[in-house]
């Protein structure tokens, strides 16, 4: 089984939740699991005959019904692969040979049905260390920041680094089901996954290698153009392959010093863009360098007002007016006079944001990142733990030993009690070196078992804590959860 193997979706039945589950392009089956249905307000036989046309009409490929009602209807469900259980506990009994892979499962079943419970089974299957993502919240976040924005701007989201960590292909279709205008990948494959699983939005690409433009154009990608020779290259690949029109953007440098055109050199990029066929630039954009910081609104604000006078000589030399942007996720917050017609999202998608406050409860953290105990020992003081010997008790007590280390994305720097992890509510602190596939915690005031369930973030130990730890940021954290975790997707 290979990382986000799973995802679960919980909707209201009925036709929206099935067209849902249809666009969900991103594994190869697609799965429901249905109650019994209370008060339609129709006769079972009616209303069952009505269920089962519209699950064949929406091209379902596993059907799992559970309730006597609709066990004893299911003469009229015309699926390859269908099975019908009496009660959940039936069903959870049999979820092993059901052979779930690669497959979406929408869940829906009446309250006193206790369909969590498959899910938290379902979830145990798929790994004992997963991230689970609640696709309910990043909507929240999505919605939070459309709020800010006057209406016609448009939203950019950032899907690079699978997500910043969070799965590519599930965070991709929600944000093109709830209509962002562009998605932005840092190279040309994370693109072309995108197309293979379904993604049609407009995806911009911020580093395009020159060897792979076939594969740009193939999958209609859009270039990030930052410099004099990326530019030759495009528009002579363009000419040898008789293209016209091509949609790229051009990065203007305003002081992040990264990538870009220089000040000094648009001047001469207005005279190559002039009558040039080839290609068509569909914006002008640039990068705040500090959007969240205070004490370095005067340099923003010199970036803002470079970008400004980049974009009209532009737009002057071209002829026709572009998109353009250069607010990030703290920049829309902070920086509203800079929105122009289309801002960029990227981390406040997934909860984080130095701009807003956790205090505001305005963002929701879409991630936990969960574990559980291996075993659990009893030690004596300054028994040595684990490599190096770097681990030690100041008194008698309990370590255990979970299954996250750093090649899960777990750091070492982590290790000897840095870092923390929640178990039955209580905070525990590591003990000794952070291992490959593994670590160890001080437990020696909790009652702990093997199997219990640890938690490594969400919404209370928060990845912002976790950053603060190691002295560094949400991001470096999110981006380091390896792809053998498997990600495990709610939508409710």
């Amino acid at each position: 089984m290979t990382a986000s193997s799973f995802q679960f979706l919980k909707l209201p039945f009925g036709e929206i939740a099935l067209n849902f589950l249809n666009q969900q392009n991103q594994h190869p089956k697609r799965t429901l699991i249905l109650s019994d249905i209370f008060q339609s307000g129709l006769t079972q036989d009616v209303l069952y005959r009505q269920v089962a046309d519209m699950i064949k009409a929406k091209k379902v490929d596993k059907f799992i019904g559970v309730g006597e009602a609709i066990m004893s209807h299911q003469q009229y469900f015309d699926i390859a692969q269908k099975y019908f259980y009496q009660d959940t506990s039936s069903l959870i009994q049999q979820l092993s040979t059901l052979n779930f892979d690669h497959e979406t499962i929408l869940i829906k079943g009446s309250r006193s049905f206790e369909f969590e419970r498959i899910s938290q089974a379902l979830t145990l299957k798929a790994h004992e260390t997963v991230m689970e993502i609640s696709l309910n919240a990043l909507l929240n976040n999505l919605n939070y920041y459309k709020s800010k924005l006057k209406p016609g701007v448009k939203v950019m989201a950032m899907v690079k680094a699978f997500s910043y960590g969070s799965g590519t292909f599930e965070v991709a279709n929600m944000l093109q089901y709830n209509k962002v205008d562009y998605l932005t990948v840092a190279y040309i494959d994370e693109g072309v996954a995108l197309r293979l699983a379904g993604i049609n939005l407009p995806v911009m690409v911020l580093n395009p290698e020159v060897s792979a433009f076939d594969m740009l154009v193939e999958y209609k990608l859009e270039p990030e153009i930052f410099s004099f020779n990326l530019l030759d290259e495009f528009v002579k690949y363009s000419q040898l392959r008789n293209l016209s029109n091509y949609p790229v953007h051009l990065k203007i440098d305003t002081g992040m010093r990264r990538l870009g055109f220089e000040d000094f050199e648009i001047e001469t990029l207005c005279d190559m863009l002039e009558e040039n066929r080839y290609i068509k630039v569909q914006s002008v954009f640039s990068h705040l360098a500090a959007s969240d910081a205070k004490e370095h609104d005067d340099f923003t604000k010199s970036q803002i007002t470079s970008f400004e006078k980049a974009y009209k000589n532009i737009e002057d030399a071209l002829g026709y007016k572009v998109i353009k942007h250069i607010v990030n996720t703290s920049g829309i917050i902070r920086w509203p006079r800079a929105h122009y017609n289309m801002v960029r999202l990227g981390i406040g998608l997934y909860g984080i944001d130095a701009a807003t406050p956790a205090s505001s409860n305005a963002l929701q953290p879409i991630a936990t990142l969960k574990t559980s105990v291996s075993q659990v020992k009893k030690v004596v003081k300054n028994d040595t733990i684990g490599y190096n010997r770097n681990g030690s008790l100041q008194k008698d007590g309990k370590i255990a030993t979970v299954r996250i280390g750093y090649a899960d994305g777990y750091l070492r720097a982590f290790g000897n009690g840095v870092g923390t992890m929640m178990i039955k509510g209580n905070l525990v602190p590591t003990v000794g070196n952070i291992s490959m596939d593994m670590c160890t915690l001080d437990v020696s005031n909790i009652d702990v078992k093997e199997g219990d369930e640890v938690i490594v973030f969400n919404e209370e130990q928060r990845i912002e804590e976790l950053a603060r730890q190691i002295g560094t940021i949400p991001y470096e954290i999110l981006t380091n959860i390896s792809q053998r975790v498997k990600r495990v997707y709610f939508y409710e």
